[in-house]
């Protein structure tokens, strides 16, 4: 199994219930590694068991149904989120665990809690340390469960059923590329395949001809955490109206770029702060604070574009040409500016290509997460901020760092998650609180 990655099952007995809930009856568990991500304490027996005694064939339908949104939604704040990342979800009469599942396009997070009760009946969840792994090794995991499972029905003589129908529609999907890339749309748009109404849907598809493929996905998935769809109409016009003027041939380059490409074996946060460090070096920054000047001659934009308080719901570069584009902020304070010109500038380096159109969105996209850790160490290094603060992780001495960087709370709290100084917890209660 790649990267020892399972969707186990145990046949057992069942004596009621649709036959191919029988054939499929059994332990189920998942396992990474050496970890257990599904054990816990059965409430009868009063033993800890690997997972618990479920139908495997309502597991196998669930990830079928939602394959292209395990695979290509991040996590959102939308409140029927859940129903198709959180195995809950499944229902059909089981206690089901508490896993949720969500990738960011590259790498994907199967996070397993314990249950919240300490006499759960009839199997109680221990939890999990959240696994983090290449998307495509998850894709793997997947085929092979389903595809056991698959099996199982025909050794007990059923031929016919929803999930055949099911999975033999996502492999048919994902062999055609222009299904492909709709199904894809339509999960970073959280939505079911085919559930999208309206035409805004192919006016994405018409879309990605003319501002980029990428670009247009990254627009899909801010669509996904805000519930507003922006089509190249939309971008053109928020350009026209609050944009300031931008120039993509003065945006700085690395001379270095090979081992800045997205990887699943690589967290986001990595790379970006690989570019920003480097960037720092090759342009002979120093480790001190960066002057709004500074910042706009590297992005390629006018002194007084951060200076400007006009701002849109999203923020992006509109490029036209080599010489020529406009910038719109969705901050109206100086620190917010700052982060987002520097992460449109991390854009242009670790991302490169032809996309006219390059957006930092609020969606939890690998690319995002690039961008986010890029401004966060190139506006505020972790060695500068580490011996700013001298030990001291508090909430106020978070805030004066963020002052004397010119960065907000959350650009310092991030960095020092990152590094190891504080547990990722806090940084998800606080997406949390935000959302």
């Amino acid at each position: 199994m790649i990267d020892d990655l399972e969707f186990a099952l145990a046949f057992e007995r069942l004596d009621e219930g649709a036959p191919e809930e029988k054939a499929c009856f059994g332990l189920f568990g998942i396992r990474f590694r050496e970890s257990e991500l599904l054990g816990g304490v059965d409430h009868y027996s009063n033993a800890y068991r690997a997972g618990p005694m479920v139908s495997g064939y309502h597991v196998a339908e669930w990830l079928a149904w939602n394959w292209w949104r395990l695979l290509s939604e991040p996590r959102t704040s939308a409140t029927d989120w859940w129903r198709a990342h959180n195995m809950t979800a499944i229902g059909e009469g089981y206690a089901w665990p508490n896993l949720t599942i969500y990738s960011d396009g590259v790498r994907t997070v199967l996070h397993s809690r314990a249950s919240k009760r300490a006499d759960a009946k009839p199997f109680r969840y221990l939890g999990a340390q959240p696994v983090i792994l290449p998307s495509t090794h998850f894709e793997s995991a997947i085929d092979d469960f389903v595809g056991r499972i698959l099996a199982r029905l025909r050794e007990t003589g059923i031929i016919e059923s929803n999930l055949t129908k099911v999975w033999s529609e996502v492999l048919a999907e994902r062999k055609d590329p222009a299904t492909a890339k709709r199904r894809k749309l339509e999960a970073l748009l959280g939505r079911d395949p085919d559930a999208f109404e309206g035409r805004d849907l192919e006016k994405l598809i018409q879309d990605a001809r003319q501002l980029g493929e990428s670009a247009v996905e990254e627009l899909a998935a801010e669509s996904g955490q805000s519930n507003r769809i922006y089509t190249s109409e939309t971008i053109k016009d928020l350009a026209s109206r609050l944009g300031q003027d931008a120039s993509p041939r003065s945006v700085a380059r690395l001379h270095s770029v090979g081992d800045l490409k997205p990887s699943g074996d690589i967290p986001a946060w990595v790379l970006g702060s690989r570019a920003a460090r480097r960037l720092r070096e090759q342009e002979r920054l120093g480790d001190g604070r960066i002057t709004d000047k500074t910042l706009s001659r590297l992005a390629g934009l006018s002194d007084q574009a951060i200076d400007r308080t006009d701002c849109a719901p999203i923020s992006f570069v509109l490029e036209d040409g080599q010489d020529r584009g406009k910038i719109v902020f969705r901050a109206r304070v100086k620190d917010g500016r700052r982060f987002e010109a520097a992460r449109l500038l991390g854009d242009r380096l670790t991302v490169g290509g032809q996309d006219r159109l390059r957006a930092a969105t609020r969606a939890y996209t690998y690319r995002q997460r690039m961008q986010r850790a890029f401004a966060a160490e190139f506006l505020s290094p972790f060695e500068s901020v580490e011996a700013f603060l001298n030990g001291d992780y508090s909430d106020e001495a978070q805030e004066e760092a963020a002052k004397h960087f010119g960065v907000s709370p959350r650009a310092i709290l991030t960095l020092l998650v990152n590094h190891g100084r504080l547990e990722r917890d806090e940084l998800e209660a606080e997406v949390a609180s935000a959302a």
